[in-house]
């Protein structure tokens, strides 16, 4: 009897021991899972800019202790170009897996991160996929091809030697390719109020290419020239209106062309205005105050 409890106990212990053993593994993986790992390496391609807001700034740590620094990897990220990116939370931020479901779900706060940063890095969808061990991994589908951006930049570079000198200051450089882009391209009525979807007209290959736009196609476009031109820049966007918003002498100016441009019934009557062309915060707000109306604490060059 003794005997046969005596292997009974045996056969106990060693199972509990492999059980117990098991648990150890385990414990040991997910604790040291992301030890010794770093972030993916991150690589700027060649529309990546290089300018900081006071809403997001530019970060070389990707290892986040704050909702701040992961909106800053958020804008980095999407800065570079890169098309799939890999951070790690830290055990000791222990709400990071939380605040970033909460970052990658709010797709309004995506929408703005977006306005900041260059066109063709611009995304058209982002997925975030993370685990309990704090690997998160952001997926990004952008805006524009390889084939759009070639075509883009011959017809701007095209634009740029038609209507822009030497002898032209910034404002003038800027009112020029203002005009141009209204005077080549029509508000797309059928998109924008009856959800017609016939051309590309929330992007600058909708404004430039195919000649019809909505406020994202006047804005993209607008934008573009600018980072041609080297004059820092940011679009804003309100509930359901975009526009462009620069940086002059010193002073910040809002810029809207898909305003500048008034809906005409036959392109005869087309019209070309000025009354959004660089004006103030003060001044947009004592224009209309309803499409304009923006986030501030987004946007806090424009306060």
């Amino acid at each position: 009897m003794k005997k046969g409890l005596g292997v009974l106990f045996f056969l106990l212990v060693g199972i509990t021991v492999f059980c117990y053993h098991e648990e150890i593994v385990s414990y040991l993986v997910n604790t040291l899972s992301n030890y010794g790992k770093d972030s993916s390496s991150l690589t700027n391609n060649h529309y990546a800019g290089n300018s900081n807001y006071q809403f997001v700034q530019l970060t070389n740590q990707f290892t986040p202790m704050n909702r701040k620094d992961i909106i800053n990897i958020y804008y980095t990220v999407l800065n570079s170009g890169m098309e799939d990116f890999t951070f790690y939370c830290p055990k000791t931020y222990e709400n990071c897996i939380e605040e970033v479901n909460q970052i990658s779900n709010d797709q309004l706060l995506l929408s703005n991160i977006n306005n900041f940063v260059p066109v063709y890095n611009s995304f058209q969808n982002m997925e975030t996929e993370f685990d309990t061990l704090g690997k998160v991994t952001i997926h990004i589908t952008h805006n524009y091809t390889e084939e759009d951006i070639n075509i883009l930049n011959q017809t701007i570079q095209s634009i740029m030697q038609e209507t822009i000198t030497e002898e032209m200051t910034p404002q003038d450089k800027i009112k020029a390719i203002h005009d141009y882009i209204i005077d080549h391209t029509r508000y797309d009525v059928n998109r924008s109020d009856h959800q017609i979807t016939t051309y590309r007209s929330d992007t600058a290959y909708g404004a430039l290419i195919e000649h019809y736009a909505i406020c994202g196609g006047y804005a993209d476009s607008m934008k573009l020239f600018l980072e041609e031109l080297k004059i820092p820049s940011y679009k804003i966007s309100s509930e359901n209106h975009v526009w462009n918003f620069l940086l002059l002498d010193g002073n910040w100016y809002h810029l809207d062309l898909t305003w500048d441009d008034p809906i005409s019934s036959t392109p005869e009557e087309d019209l070309l205005e000025y009354d959004y062309f660089l004006i103030t915060t003060e001044q947009l707000k004592s224009l209309e105050g309803k499409q304009h109306l923006f986030d501030e604490t987004i946007y806090q060059e424009a306060k």
